[in-house]
């Protein structure tokens, strides 16, 4: 089943979550859970900041309480004792490396912003949903200005923040024309901050918009070759992260949320509009990726 027609990327991440909200209905998929294990920013409690904590007097604060890897619960086997003894037994492995391990998401700038209202945007509610009721031309934008601050809200996963933010990337793309090249230099920190978050639910929609920048004007596949030391790293660490499913049928392959056949994609759109250089940087921070441009 295809998306409906006039429905963005951010649309459809919305249809996406209601999905996983009717399905998980424990709140094991939602950013609720997210929000009070520390991986996401907690907003304030108001446009001007959080309120006193003399006004607070009748909340009680969440404390966050880590369990030592010396607890009975925790430990794997044996206690094990170097001097010998009668706990001798098998010694505890390494801990895991937690290099695909999704990291804590900071503050965005786009979030400030937004809540301060200085971003002139807003939802389009009614039948025309599913899109951004801009408040000014988008060819009267400064670019230098928004577009970064946009790309940095894309790490978002709370709404409205990443309703926003993801459609208006994709609406200045698609405006843009010759203002998003001059602005290819600040992309790069929102871009490499959203992917070394290392959660698929950002990494996914970061690579699609990767896609988008690249297809959005001339030369921007070739400006972007000085930065792939910044945004390749993490391609590297999913590249193979591919779902083994053997003959079922995949139904979200629509969506493209397969980080392995996405990372694939993305290298080979890099190497098409990269330029010249584009192969041997690639290979040099991805050493298994194969050149699919023919000679």
């Amino acid at each position: 089943m295809a998306a409906p027609k006039g429905l963005g990327a951010a649309s459809t991440l919305i249809i996406d979550d209601a999905l996983n909200k009717m399905i998980h209905r424990d709140g094991s998929k939602g950013y609720k859970l997210q929000k009070h294990l520390g991986n996401l920013p907690r907003g304030n409690h108001s446009v001007f900041g959080n309120f006193p904590p003399d006004h607070m007097s009748g909340m009680k604060p969440t404390k966050m309480v880590k369990r030592s890897l010396s607890e009975p619960n925790i430990s794997t086997g044996v206690p094990f004792s170097a001097a010998g003894g009668a706990s001798r037994g098998i010694p505890p492995g390494p801990p895991r490396a937690g290099s695909t391990l999704p990291r804590p998401v900071p503050k965005t700038e786009f979030r400030r912003f937004y809540d301060r209202g200085d971003l002139p945007i807003q939802i389009l509610h009614g039948a025309g949903g599913g899109k951004i009721a801009w408040k000014v031309d988008i060819d009267k934008l400064d670019f230098h200005h928004y577009l970064p601050i946009f790309f940095d809200g894309i790490k978002e996963k709370e709404e409205p923040y990443r309703f926003l933010s993801i459609q208006g990337v994709t609406d200045m793309l698609e405006r843009g024309g010759s203002k998003i090249l001059p602005v290819v230099p600040q992309l790069i920190i929102p871009l490499k901050t959203a992917l070394n978050t290392r959660d698929p639910e950002i990494v996914a929609p970061t690579i699609k918009l990767l896609q988008t920048l690249v297809l959005s004007g001339d030369m921007i596949g070739e400006a972007l070759v000085p930065y792939y030391r910044q945004l390749l790293p993490v391609f590297n660490l999913f590249k193979n992260n591919n779902q083994n499913i053997g003959d079922k049928i995949d139904y979200s392959q629509r969506k493209k949320v397969n980080l392995g056949d996405l990372i694939e994609e993305t290298l080979q759109l890099l190497e098409t509009y990269g330029g010249e250089d584009a192969f041997i940087n690639i290979k040099y921070m991805i050493p298994t990726y194969e050149s699919a441009v023919l000679a």
